[in-house]
């Protein structure tokens, strides 16, 4: 049969694979959707003839059908001020990416979600369930999707008092096993640079520095960032060492080269390990071949995207999921920490 003339860039529709095929709209539908009692050779004949014309379904329609969008949104709230800042960090590049790969590996899409936003606009995107990282204080994107009824995985707080999992660190604990590291490494005077946002993860380290100086006595060193990025970061780290008394162990919990950060210390007239300790806070894949190799603090984001997503697809595909999952972040001591000899030990 002589497939009909359209114009353009016009869409085909339904109708015009049934004319080209010479068969009903119904058996059109059946064929494309594997539904029915069609012969094999009806059902390829119709699938051959619609890809010709470059036949696309409904996308509206299909979703309304199956009741789903499978698109999932992946929020980071890191620098909340800064919408888009956190795509040129190497920890939320790295989780971005495995985001991605794990909703593609169960069939679904992933959409980028900007930090912030006027009122509750995000809620109208058609998502079928959000990851939230690093979210604030009452974060008031986790309540808008909760409250529409989209499914959410986010840290523990967020999700606090509700039935949907979660998935955290204790940020404390990680950073008091840095802390002691160093101690045992034979640092006296360790310095922390910060950055004040509201999200869990700065505050839950900042406040475990701050405590764990305390508790033995020492005077924290403490240097928060005026905003985001590598140059303000690498200003606090000069501000610290350039004190009458620097420290000697240094910890960057905000994302940083590792190259850029050595080249800064040795311009300021000091060598690492010998006079400075240093430990990085970083998913740069650098840190293990710079001279020398710096140690780092891992949050895991390929382990923790992984189960993100597949806590929201066992969600969306009710299969419920109960509680939550408490990783353990991962230290990897190298050079740049290595210990000093201790006088008398």
């Amino acid at each position: 049969m002589e497939e009909p003339e359209r114009k353009v860039g016009a869409r085909v529709r339904l109708v015009d694979v049934a004319r080209a095929a010479g068969v009903s709209k119904t058996t059109v539908s059946d064929a494309l959707n594997g539904a029915g009692r069609l012969p094999d050779a009806t059902r390829e004949h119709v699938r051959q003839v619609a890809r010709r014309l470059g036949y696309r379904p409904n996308a509206t329609a299909r979703r309304l059908r199956a009741g789903r969008s499978r698109l999932l949104g992946l929020a980071a709230r890191e620098f909340v001020e800064h919408p888009w800042f956190y795509t040129e960090l190497a920890y939320f590049a790295r989780l971005t990416a495995a985001t991605t790969r794990a909703g593609m590996t169960h069939g679904y899409g992933v959409v980028l979600l900007p930090t912030t936003g006027p009122d509750d606009y995000w809620t109208d995107l058609p998502l079928d369930g959000v990851f939230v990282v690093d979210p604030v204080e009452g974060d008031p994107l986790v309540g808008d999707f909760l409250a529409a009824g989209v499914a959410v995985v986010s840290d523990r707080r967020a999700v606090a008092g509700t039935p949907w999992p979660w998935v955290d660190f204790d940020y404390g604990a990680a950073l008091r096993g840095v802390l002691d590291h160093l101690a045992a490494a034979g640092a006296r005077r360790i310095a922390a640079v910060g950055a004040p946002t509201t999200a869990c993860y700065h505050r839950d380290s900042v406040q475990a520095y701050l405590d764990w100086s305390a508790e033995r006595g020492r005077v924290p060193l403490l240097a928060q960032l005026g905003g985001p990025g590598f140059e303000p970061t690498l200003a606090a780290v000069e501000r610290l060492l350039s004190d009458p008394e620097p420290p000697d162990a240094l910890v960057v919990l905000v994302e940083v080269s590792p190259s850029l950060l050595l080249d800064r210390i040795r311009k300021l007239g000091r060598s690492v390990p010998g006079d400075l300790l240093l430990v990085c806070a970083t998913e740069d894949p650098t840190a293990p071949f710079t001279d020398p190799p710096v140690s780092t603090l891992s949050f895991l984001p390929v382990e923790t995207a992984d189960i993100a997503v597949g806590m929201l697809v066992d969600l969306i595909e009710g299969r419920g999921v109960a509680g939550g999952r408490l990783l353990q972040a991962r230290f990897d001591i190298r050079t740049s920490s290595a210990p000093r000899s201790v006088p008398g030990g």
